[in-house]
């Protein structure tokens, strides 16, 4: 990832005013050293803030370092964090900083953070507590409104009857649940809704879903759609915690169940049970019966009506708060 951002960023930032680096850390390593040689301004900006450093929240570990579990400072966690990192991505990083004549950088975290890193995500979906280490620009989700119409097929399935329950777990592949799409099916009906599966990315096999009788009239597959008018449309979502996926859910006034696979996403889950517009499954691995459980604390009542309380107080004007920062940082940067 670093080297295709030297070949590649290097060409297309040319003549540019800002470079704007979004995170996966190693990528957004070297975007950054591509703007350090070009000479040009840039802002660090993440999707989550658990890659932030604060007192009030652990990083996550990489595959491969996990943390030592008897440490509980977060601060020491972040210094055990920063060399993890380092150890990582700083060599490939300063071999492609040297290719270009830039000097090495000693702590590629800290490098990538900067001084006022920008957090774009839902200030009541992901509040940065204070007092923390880091000045945040907290700037709002960035969300580009969708207007493509839901298919005509889709539109009529919805008006026939009551909401459906939507499944689906993004680029997940959900590993050691094989018969994940048959539970999920068969949790949602046993809240007494129809289904509404997307396979997505994480390849969930429809025919994995069929019952012992193969009825599949309350089962319906939807592939690539606007979500933002679907998710207003279902009685809530199951999915993985996709960081765009928790957004458009709660905007959209949709109960939601989280089943957390890595990273910041257990994080999420979290947020989505204390805020009271969903529940987070226990684990990873879904059954029907666990997630039965977990739709069963989505569909209350009391949980679509807290969801309804939180939509109405979900920004949606981070995009533009964005882009009026960067226009301001272009023009000082001439």
């Amino acid at each position: 990832m670093i080297a295709a951002q030297f070949d590649v960023v290097m060409a297309a930032a040319e003549g540019c005013d800002v470079l704007v680096a979004t995170w996966m850390m190693p990528a957004a390593a070297g975007a950054l050293s591509i703007a350090e040689r070009r000479g040009i301004r840039s802002v660090s900006v993440t999707f989550q803030q658990l890659t932030l450093p604060s007192p009030h929240h652990p990083p996550p570990a990489y595959p491969g370092r996990p943390f030592p579990p008897e440490v509980r400072d977060n601060r020491v966690l972040r210094e055990l964090d920063s060399e993890s990192i380092d150890v990582l991505f700083g060599e490939a990083l300063n071999t492609s900083r040297a290719g270009v004549g830039l000097p090495p950088v000693v702590n590629v975290r800290d490098y990538v953070v900067g001084e006022r890193p920008w957090l774009a995500t839902d200030p009541v979906l992901d509040p940065w507590r204070v007092p923390a280490d880091l000045d945040v620009v907290h700037t709002g989700a960035w969300v580009l409104p969708d207007e493509r119409p839901l298919p005509a097929g889709l539109t009529a399935l919805l008006d026939a009857g009551t909401p459906p329950v939507y499944v689906g777990f993004g680029s997940m592949p959900l590993h050691g649940a094989a018969d994940a799409g048959r539970g999920a099916v068969e949790a949602v009906r046993a809240q007494g809704h129809r289904v509404l599966f997307s396979r997505g990315w994480a390849g969930l096999d429809l025919d994995d879903s069929r019952d012992d009788r193969g009825d599949r009239d309350d089962l319906f597959v939807v592939d690539e759609v606007n979500h933002q008018a679907l998710f207003a449309r279902v009685a809530a979502v199951v999915h993985h915690r996709g960081a765009g996926t928790t957004t458009t859910a709660a905007r959209a006034s949709a109960p939601q169940v989280v089943v957390p696979q890595s990273a910041d996403q257990p994080y999420w889950a979290d947020r989505v049970a204390e805020l009271g517009i969903g529940a987070a499954h226990d684990g990873p691995v879904p059954d029907a019966a666990s997630l039965s459980a977990a739709l069963a604390t989505a569909l209350a009542p009391g949980t679509r009506a807290r969801a309804a309380a939180v939509a109405g107080t979900v920004r949606t004007d981070g995009a533009t708060v964005a882009a009026e920062l960067l226009l301001a940082t272009a023009a000082t940067s001439r």
